[in-house]
């Protein structure tokens, strides 16, 4: 467990990570970064791979906490709870944890480590919508579909520039949430 002093070299990881990707994360930089000697890293960590991996764990460990959260019913109907899961990832985007989520999966392109938090965090997600979609009548199979349409639709338009400024994209984020609705 952090005694929150690591938490300050895994924050400036997350930073790097996110401006420059997994090789922009280095000790040098780090310390620089933080205006502090490298002896105050290795007095934290053994290595880079330890800091690689409390990052890696803390990403994973946020977001099974975070979508877990998100779908939890709180006695909103599935249907609606669908809906405002959808509305927190399109109408409040947040650049920094994109360019996180970006810069792990294309780490886990080439790290075993990386493509195991991203399948753990791929899978809880899925799950809890596949659960909400099941408590909306689908049958299983149908549900772990829509589940995978759903988030292909959230990290899809995140991606999307569209040509016609936020108002048009708001339409075709409320039009397209709809049939994920039906």
């Amino acid at each position: 467990m952090s005694d929150g002093k690591d938490d300050i070299w895994v924050e400036a990881g997350f930073a790097e990570l996110a401006r420059a990707g997994i090789e922009g994360v280095r000790v040098e930089v780090l310390a620089k970064n933080l205006g502090v000697t490298k002896g105050g890293f290795y007095r934290r960590f053994a290595d880079r791979a330890a800091l690689l991996g409390a990052m890696l764990e803390r990403w994973r460990e946020g977001r099974v906490a975070a979508i877990a959260q998100q779908t939890s019913l709180d006695g909103q109907a599935p249907r609606e709870r669908l809906r405002a899961v959808i509305q927190l990832y399109s109408e409040r985007l947040n650049p920094d944890g994109m360019a996180i989520e970006l810069a792990i999966r294309q780490w886990a392109r080439s790290d075993e480590r990386a493509a195991a938090a991203v399948t753990s965090v791929d899978a809880a997600r899925l799950k809890h919508v596949a659960e909400l979609y099941r408590a909306t009548g689908l049958a299983a199979e149908e549900a772990d579909a829509q589940a995978f349409l759903f988030y292909c639709f959230i990290f899809g338009q995140s991606l999307l520039f569209v040509e016609r400024g936020p108002r048009k994209r708001s339409q075709l984020v409320t039009k397209s949430a709809e049939k994920l609705l039906d």
